[in-house]
């Protein structure tokens, strides 16, 4: 994890689009056949209409679950709308998605967002791995504050030290991203990896004894119940697909 080289500060915040897939544990195989559809189909379709980085997860323990989740990248609103675009002319993809979408049902409701990257973290970051090395388990955490000007205050402890900390504990860090279309706004959502279960609990003790996290987090205002209502968070498994691993 030391060796993540994180993204420019100076780059534009990218946008990211959370694409979350309900399914259902049948006897069609719903999720195995929904999985590769997306590999073999929708992630090639998107990379080819302008994406960047595609994370695929699928849900290990979360409320709502089984579930899988898409996080793509776009440098710009602009893009993403381009991107629907070109999807939409794509032939080769639309035949695919007739044919799946002629079978069994393939999920059962797909739910979107968008984020917009933090300054401090403008982009997705991939932790770096080989072929040799076991996939880590991730973290998704939402947090939601109980105005616009709370949120404001906790990016704020994220772009200004708290994200630091995350990394001296030896969290890796993927993404940090304010909703800007979605549910239960204002909210913020995040993405940290961890070697295992084990070393997530590790590192979440280690960060709430750091003395930096106990001093940013009792500046005056910095509190937690001024600036965040309510926590959500799920721990998710890449899939074999996935560019984060």
């Amino acid at each position: 994890m030391a060796s993540m080289t994180p993204a420019a500060p100076n780059k534009k915040p990218a946008v990211l689009e959370l694409r979350l897939f309900k399914l259902r544990n049948t006897l069609d195989g719903q999720n195995q056949r929904t999985s590769d559809f997306l590999a073999k189909h929708y992630i090639p379709a998107i990379h080819r209409a302008g994406a960047g980085t595609v994370g695929a997860f699928g849900s290990v323990i979360a409320s709502g679950s089984p579930f899988l989740l898409l996080v793509t990248s776009f440098p710009s609103l602009t893009a993403i709308d381009n991107a629907i675009d070109k999807i939409a002319a794509d032939k080769e993809y639309i035949q695919a998605r007739t044919e799946f979408d002629s079978g069994p049902t393939p999920y059962m409701r797909m739910e979107t967002s968008l984020l917009k990257c933090f300054d401090s973290i403008p982009d997705m970051e991939i932790p770096p791995t080989d072929s040799k090395r076991p996939p880590r388990i991730y973290e998704l955490r939402t947090y939601e504050s109980p105005t616009s000007t709370a949120q404001v205050k906790k990016i704020g402890m994220f772009d200004n030290g708290e994200i630091a900390i995350f990394r001296k504990v030896h969290m890796a860090p993927v993404f940090f991203g304010r909703t800007i279309y979605g549910q239960n706004m204002p909210n913020l959502t995040y993405m940290v990896g961890f070697d295992s279960l084990a070393e997530r609990e590790k590192a979440w003790g280690a960060f709430g004894s750091d003395e930096e996290w106990k001093k940013l987090r009792a500046t005056p205002g910095l509190s937690d119940p001024e600036v965040v209502s309510n926590i959500s968070n799920a721990i998710l498994r890449p899939l074999p697909f996935s560019q984060v691993r």
